[in-house]
C-alpha cells in the first residue's frame, strides 16, 4: 500500500514537433534555471538536446504556458498519460491486484480517468482543472536546425503550482490513520523550486513536521528529481528530509548534483562524460549512507538507496535493515527494460548490454576490481557495514517510452524489497 504526493497528467511528443507547432525556429542553446518565455523555452530545449541530457524547469508564465499546454495536448502526434512521480510509482505498484494504493495530489478530471482502480483518491485531493507537464522527447541522431542529439533524451517543463506548494501534503498525511499503509512514498520536493526562497523553506519546515508525524513503523521512500537549485538540495541533505526516511531513489544527475551541493566526494565533477564509472557512483553512495544514514551515533532513518542510470543500477544498504537486495536489484533492471521497449517480458532482439563488464569499486579506499559473470547478473560488496548489489541493465534499442521510468524502477525495487522491523 503507497501513498504519495505529486500528480499530474503527462503530455508526451517529440519537441521537435511541438516547437514547430508553436512556429519557434530553431536557436541555439542557452540555459534557463526558469523558463519565463517561449524564446527560453526555444534555447533551453537547443542547450539540453545538443547534449542528449534530461532536465526539467519551471515555466513562469502562467498565461504562455496554458496556450503551450494546449497547443501540446491537442497536437495530433501527443500521448497522455498518467505523471508527476507519486502518481506513477501509484499506478506501477497497482498492477498487482493485492495492493490498495492511496493517492494524495492535485487530480483533475483528465488523471482521474487514466489512473488505475486500485488507487484511491481522497476527495479533497481533487480539483476542477488538471496539472499538465510537457515532456518533449527527442531521438538519437535527431536534428533540430544546427543542433543534433547525440542520444534519446527528453526536456520536461510545468507550471505547475499545486504540486510546486506540495499542497496535497497535509491532506495525505491526515489520511494515513485511516488507511494505515505499508508503505509511504514521497516525492516533489523538486517541485517547490519554482517558489520563491522564503516561501520554500517555510513549506519545506512544514512538510518536515507533517513527514515526522508519520508513525515510525511504516517505511517512507523518497523519489528525487532533477533540481537545480543547490542551497535547496544541501537543506533536504543536512538539515532536514534524509533523515527522516528510509529510502531514497535517484539518478545519475541527481547523484552528482547532490555530491556538489554538500561537498562530498568527486564533487569537482562537472559532469559525467559518458556511462558514469561504477567506483565514483559508489563512493558517493557510500557516503550518503555514512554522513547521513543510520550509524551507532547517528539517529537518522536512513538506510537504503536505490540508484539507477541508463547501463546499472546499484542498491545500496546500511547492513541489518533490509532483505532480499538481490531480488529487489534485479527486478528494477528487468523493469527498465520491459517498460522502455512496451514489452511484457525482456526480449533479447530488442535490447543490448551498455555496462561495463570490470568495473573497480571505489576510487577513495583501496578498490576491489570486479568482472561481472553472465550467470550471475547481480554483484555484491561490501564496505564498512554497508552492502552494495549491482546489476548491468538490458537497455531498450528503440525505447517506446522513457518518462517514468525511474519511478516503475523504484516501485519495482520497492515491492520487492523487505524491510526489517527495528
Amino acid at each position: 500500500v503507497s501513498p504519495s504526493v505529486n500528480a499530474c497528467v503527462d503530455v508526451v511528443l517529440s519537441g521537435v514537433k511541438l516547437l514547430e507547432a508553436l512556429g519557434l525556429e530553431p536557436s541555439d542553446g542557452k540555459n534557463h534555471a526558469v523558463l519565463n518565455s517561449r524564446q527560453d523555452l526555444r534555447e533551453a530545449f537547443a542547450h539540453f538536446m545538443e547534449r542528449g541530457a534530461a532536465a526539467e524547469r519551471f515555466f513562469s508564465d502562467a498565461e504562455a504556458f496554458r496556450d503551450i499546454a494546449r497547443t501540446a495536448s491537442e497536437h495530433p502526434a501527443a500521448q497522455l498519460y498518467v505523471g508527476g512521480n507519486a502518481a506513477l510509482i501509484g499506478q506501477k505498484l497497482a498492477t498487482n491486484p493485492d495492493l490498495k494504493i492511496l493517492l494524495c495530489g492535485p487530480v483533475g478530471p483528465k488523471l482521474h480517468e487514466l489512473l488505475d482502480d486500485n488507487v484511491v483518491v481522497p476527495p479533497e485531493s481533487m480539483q476542477e482543472r488538471d496539472e499538465f507537464h510537457l515532456i518533449l522527447e527527442y531521438q538519437a541522431g535527431e536534428q533540430w536546425g544546427r543542433v543534433r542529439a547525440p542520444a534519446a533524451n527528453r526536456f520536461i517543463f510545468s507550471h505547475d503550482l499545486s504540486n510546486g506548494a506540495l499542497n496535497m501534503l497535509e491532506v495525505f498525511v491526515s489520511s494515513l490513520d485511516e488507511f494505515q499503509p505499508d508503505l509511504v512514498v514521497l516525492s516533489g520536493l523538486h517541485m517547490m523550486e519554482g517558489q520563491s526562497k522564503e516561501m520554500r523553506q517555510r513549506r519545506l519546515m512544514e512538510a518536515v513536521a507533517s513527514i515526522s508525524d508519520i508513525p515510525t513503523d511504516i517505511p517512507i521512500h523518497l523519489e528525487l528529481a532533477s533540481m537545480t537549485d543547490q542551497d535547496f538540495m544541501s537543506n533536504i541533505v543536512h538539515q532536514q528530509v534524509f533523515p527522516l526516511v528510509n529510502s531514497i531513489g535517484l539518478n545519475e544527475q541527481e547523484l552528482l548534483f547532490l555530491t556538489q551541493a554538500a561537498s562530498g566526494p568527486h564533487a569537482s565533477l562537472a559532469s559525467w562524460s559518458g556511462i558514469p564509472d561504477v567506483g565514483v557512483v559508489s563512493d558517493i553512495l557510500f557516503w550518503i549512507l555514512k554522513e547521513h544514514g543510520r550509524t551507532a551515533e547517528r539517529a537518522s532513518d536512513l538506510t537504503r538507496i536505490h540508484f539507477h542510470t541508463l547501463a546499472y543500477h546499484i542498491l545500496v544498504t546500511v547492513d541489518g535493515h533490509w532483505g532480499n537486495q538481490a531480488a529487489a536489484v534485479a527486478a528494477g533492471a528487468r523493469a527498465a527494460g520491459t517498460q522502455a521497449c512496451a514489452t511484457d517480458t525482456i526480449d533479447t532482439s530488442k535490447v543490448f548490454l551498455k555496462a561495463p563488464l570490470e568495473f573497480v569499486t571505489s576510487h577513495t579506499e583501496a578498490p576491489s576490481k570486479i568482472s561481472l559473470n553472465p550467470d550471475e547478473p547481480v554483484v555484491q560488496w561490501h564496505r564498512e557495514g554497508i552492502s552494495f548489489h549491482f546489476t548491468p541493465v538490458l537497455v531498450c534499442k528503440d525505447p517506446v517510452r522513457t518518462v517514468g521510468l525511474g519511478d516503475a524502477i523504484s516501485a519495482e525495487g520497492l515491492f520487492y524489497s523487505e524491510v526489517y522491523p527495528q
